[in-house]
């Protein structure tokens, strides 16, 4: 599904080299960007491409967009010059920007990690203060299940305590960042996603190239995706634009720096895999 058709950045011009956004994508644009279902910025750091995708979620009203305390005005002035129009459905009406649509980055999916491990760590240290005192450690977790079985408030009708507690162990399987993925991607959504392959092994790299394409092929979802993980450039069913330029172009995956770096290191060690 395409919901999101075409953003053309602004191409108003500076005179202050490091007035940001403008000093990473001002001229980096030849024409305007054209969305597939699966759209991929490809680029080094720096490049411009998250920075892209926050002004997009900011544009769109899309969650998870991102402002500052500092040069806010600067990243709204932009987006006044910039413009986007949406697709059409088959009956002629055009799209709207569907409700469960999210921008997800890769500090969000460390949060989510951060507040199941803090929870345990919370948990463990009042067991072990208060046994440092002396007191009872397994009667001390008895009772600090059976009050916080008590206490804790409910949450969309589940008590927020059998929540937590079920995540922990599902997380905890190593692959958390996918099991977090698999929770946030709902179908009929635009989706903003800013380098996933963080903290995913290879093998779950391409699990979650499968669960895109699979979102888009039947659960009509479009993605947008910041990346430089040779697996999912391969992997992912797009149109990928190339950043690692002064101007912004469309590229094959096999073509793309990261790539090839890939295949002449490999292609160097061939002989240890024969």
């Amino acid at each position: 599904m395409i919901y999101l058709r075409e953003y053309t950045p602004s191409e108003q011009k500076v005179n202050h080299p490091n007035l940001y956004p403008y000093n990473t994508l001002s001229g980096k644009f030849a024409e305007p960007l054209e969305f597939s279902e699966i759209t991929i910025f490809y680029g080094e750091n720096g490049c411009g491409k998250s920075t892209l995708l926050n002004l997009i979620a900011l544009k769109l009203g899309i969650e998870g967009s991102e402002k500052y305390c500092y040069g806010q005005m600067f990243l709204d002035r932009f987006n006044e010059e910039s413009s986007y129009s949406m697709a059409y459905n088959e009956k002629g009406v055009q799209h709207i920007v569907p409700k469960n649509s999210r921008y997800i980055k890769s500090e969000d999916l460390l949060y989510e990690i951060k507040k199941i491990q803090q929870e345990q760590a919370l948990h463990m240290g009042y067991v072990y203060e208060a046994a440092h005192s002396g007191a009872d450690a397994d009667k001390l977790r008895r009772r600090l299940f059976q009050d916080e079985q008590m206490k804790w408030l409910t949450f969309e009708g589940k008590r927020l305590f059998d929540t937590l507690k079920f995540r922990q162990e599902k997380y905890y399987n190593g692959e958390t960042s996918l099991q977090i993925f698999e929770d946030f991607l709902q179908p009929d959504a635009i989706y903003l996603l800013d380098e996933p392959e963080v903290s995913l092994s290879l093998q779950s790299q391409l699990k979650l190239s499968d669960m895109i394409n699979e979102m888009v092929r039947f659960f009509n979802c479009q993605f947008i995706i910041a990346t430089h993980s040779p697996l999912m450039l391969s992997q992912l069913r797009g149109v990928i634009y190339d950043f690692d330029h002064s101007t912004v172009r469309r590229a094959k995956w096999f073509e793309l720096g990261n790539v090839k770096f890939m295949y002449e290191f490999f292609k160097k060690h061939k002989s240890k895999f024969e």
